[in-house]
């Protein structure tokens, strides 16, 4: 047994089971280790070790004592920790080493059939599932805590804005279910995402399958897969799903910077007030409150969308099979998960605990002439014109805005200038002054997805089955894994 004590199988400090004395030192060697960076996904390989050999034994290809030792040993550096493990290119080495350490040569055994191609490839996927899982989950608190404020102000007027310019009146409801609206997309991203991340490259060998009789499904199975990669070849070379679960991630991280934009745009102009868990003080002005923790919500969006660059370069002209590019791939997509996860989170927890100012925004709902649009509905719905109308109330609001009449009298003026009849030939004077009081205008907003208060509540209500159904399908998928978690414990028990 080259490199290592035939007698007791230990492997010298300075090799490893795979690289050996030809290839153990050199200047590259701490390049080449991603051994640290590992430590994410040292429970990954192990139970990805252990349903391997599971396997090995039940396909006879490996004898059950043998099996036994090997999944003793597994179970000792499970115990151990990613910290004691021995010095190595990669976690996957360095725990092969680890388990000829403790099993002597035939601990070697454990690598028959797969390669450290599909080990990682593998490794990565079932680790990545559980990441994304979270970030279901925190989207599902982000939206849950949405819907909590469109119950609450159902009825709070406030100003509505396009271009950051008062455009019409609406309702917090209709602003918080409109980020929900978003939200549940990026939930359902994630689920889509999910179902194609849900697939077990182990198996696949180095990238070319191999002449054991293995049984890829039933590795799969004790993973928690609900399928195996057909082709070997992409089983190991393509990142295209990570690729694609970091965009859904980013696309996230938007939503999330458009959200945490508004309730600092809102703090700014007093219409909402951040809980101090969600704020800060000025280090030199005792008198500040200030939206920290949204701030760097909004810069997420910037370390996300890096990430999909740097990944996207990363991968960019691979030539199939593998190649040690791949090792820099991943640090992209875990940097983007915790952190689009923890901005979520954070989000969901400012969202829920602010406390919304209704004299404030309800005052602030009719600036700039807010009301103006339905002015020119009303006008319409009376007979004239759209167009004409719209041209109506636009000169109306400039002629009441340079000589400071009241707009009631500016729009008189000039509807009998274009219409040579009075304005209530057209229009009901009650109605006029229903159409420029901004509670009256939301309330008359009654189409399907408005702000009128009847139309927020068939929203909540679709709302609520949609939040309980991804909450449905997210426990399923948990459930899977546990399952898969006790299964692969039990028959693992069977051995040692």
């Amino acid at each position: 047994m080259t490199g290592s004590d035939a007698t007791n199988g230990k492997v010298d400090a300075d090799e490893s089971v795979v690289r050996r004395d030809r290839f153990s030192g050199g200047p590259a060697r701490e390049f080449l280790s991603s051994l640290e960076a590992d430590a994410r996904i040292f429970a990954a390989d192990i139970a990805v070790d252990r349903a391997h050999v599971v396997m090995l034994a039940e396909c006879d290809i490996v004898d059950d004592e043998t099996a036994g030792s090997i999944l003793a040993a597994l179970e000792a550096i499970e115990g151990a920790g990613h910290d004691a493990l021995p010095d190595g290119e990669d976690v996957h080495e360095a725990i092969e080493t680890a388990v000829v350490d403790h099993v002597g040569p035939d601990g070697g055994r454990m690598h028959t059939a797969r390669s450290r191609n599909d080990e990682v490839a593998t490794c990565i996927r079932y680790r990545f599932r559980e990441d994304v899982l979270d970030a279901v989950e925190v989207t599902l608190a982000l939206r849950e805590a949405l819907a909590g404020i469109a119950e609450e102000h159902a009825e709070t007027i406030m100003p509505g804005y396009t271009h950051l310019q008062p455009a019409q009146p609406t309702t917090v409801a209709q602003w918080a279910l409109s980020y929900e609206s978003t939200v549940a997309r990026d939930t359902a991203r994630l689920f889509e995402t999910l179902g194609r991340l849900d697939a077990s490259p182990l198996g696949a060998a180095a990238f070319a399958g191999t002449p054991f009789e293995i049984d890829r499904e039933r590795t799969a199975e004790l993973l928690g897969f609900s399928s195996v990669l057909t082709n070997a070849t992409d089983a190991v070379a393509s990142r295209d799903v990570l690729l694609e679960t970091t965009q859904a991630l980013s696309t996230l991280a938007t939503t999330l910077s458009g959200l945490a934009e508004d309730l600092i745009v809102f703090a700014n102009r007093g219409f909402v007030d951040l809980d101090d868990d969600y704020a800060s003080t000025s280090s030199i002005m005792p008198q500040k409150v200030n939206p920290d923790t949204l701030e760097l919500v909004r810069a997420v969006a910037g370390d996300a969308a890096a990430g999909v660059q740097g990944l996207t370069t990363t991968l960019k002209g691979l030539p199939r099979a593998y190649n040690r590019d791949l090792q820099r791939a991943t640090p992209h997509v875990w940097g983007t998960v915790d952190a689009v996860t923890e901005a979520t989170e954070v989000a969901a927890g400012a969202a829920a605990t602010a406390e919304w100012n209704e004299e404030s925004l309800f005052g602030a709902a009719g600036e700039g002439f807010s009301t103006a649009t339905g002015v020119a509905d009303l006008l319409a719905m009376g007979g004239v014109p759209f167009r004409t109308a719209h041209e109506i109330v636009a000169e109306a609001a400039t002629a009441a805005e340079a000589t400071d009449d009241s707009i009631r009298e500016a729009l008189a003026a000039t509807a009998e200038e274009h219409l040579d009849v009075p304005l209530d030939t057209f229009v009901d004077p009650t109605a006029l002054a229903d159409a420029l009081d901004p509670a009256a205008s939301v309330a008359s907003r009654d189409s399907a997805g408005g702000p009128a208060p009847e139309a927020v509540r068939d929203q909540l209500a679709a709302v609520t089955t949609s939040i309980d159904a991804d909450r449905e399908t997210y426990a399923d998928h948990i459930g899977v894994l546990q399952a898969a978690d006790e299964r692969r414990l039990e028959v693992v028990s069977s051995y040692v």
